[in-house]
């Protein structure tokens, strides 16, 4: 499966939330006067729920280039999604990105409110507070949560690649010999091959993290 912005890429086997069993999400702007005599709260749009999440994400740092959100709304020329649109049949919306420190690709997807905008503020909200856990000495508990968010062991999309340890299944610190890659290749190669079991994509990306990896040791 390949990861698109649009339209909607649901992480396989994540549990869909039935249509009458979605919610209205109270998610807000506040808007101010500028002499600030007045306040207003009003409803999140599409452009301020998807900076609202990005700016989390930057907070992990994770940027831009390293994150795809997807949903079923249309897309602007900078590739996120645009606001002056009718709202899709499935409003929900999933995150992919890339862990910046040990590469692994992880995923994160909401659809229990009635808005595509309301479900990515829904995402913000929740890294938001997994984030929270971390500053209150919960680092592993933060770990472990975001290792349930694994996403596609395949390439998200077109130059967010695993890195080729994952690829290879070597720890982001274990010493690496030439020889060591070769057989970890020849291994993997056994079951990722088409006519073992794998796929062409599966070799594909198995046959660059071995071309990379060599390059990287040398």
């Amino acid at each position: 499966m390949t990861v698109t912005a649009f339209p909607l890429a649901w992480p396989p086997g994540w549990k869909r939330t039935p249509a009458e069993e979605r919610a209205f999400g109270r998610f807000g702007t506040t808007k101010q006067s500028s002499a600030g005599s007045w306040r207003s709260v009003q409803n999140i749009t599409v452009a301020a729920a998807t900076q609202r999440l990005r700016a989390e994400l930057e907070r992990m740092a994770v940027y831009g280039d390293d994150l795809v959100l997807s949903t079923n709304l249309k897309l602007r020329l900078d590739g996120l999604p645009r606001s002056d649109q009718a709202q899709p049949a499935d409003p929900g919306a999933a995150v992919y990105w890339n862990d910046p420190w040990s590469r692994a690709p992880r995923c994160m997807a909401i659809d229990r409110y009635t808005k595509v905008e309301m479900n990515i503020a829904a995402l913000a909200a929740t890294i938001e507070a997994m984030r929270a856990i971390e500053r209150h000495g919960g680092a592993i508990v933060l770990e472990r949560a975001f290792t349930g968010f694994t996403a596609l062991p395949a390439p998200i999309v077109a130059g967010m690649r695993r890195h080729w340890r994952d690829v290879l299944g070597f720890a982001s610190d274990y010493p690496v010999s030439a020889e060591l890659l070769k057989e970890r290749y020849r291994s993997r190669a056994s079951t990722a091959h088409p006519d073992k079991g794998g796929s062409t994509s599966d070799m594909a990306e198995l046959n660059q993290a071995r071309d990379e990896a060599l390059k990287e040791c040398r």
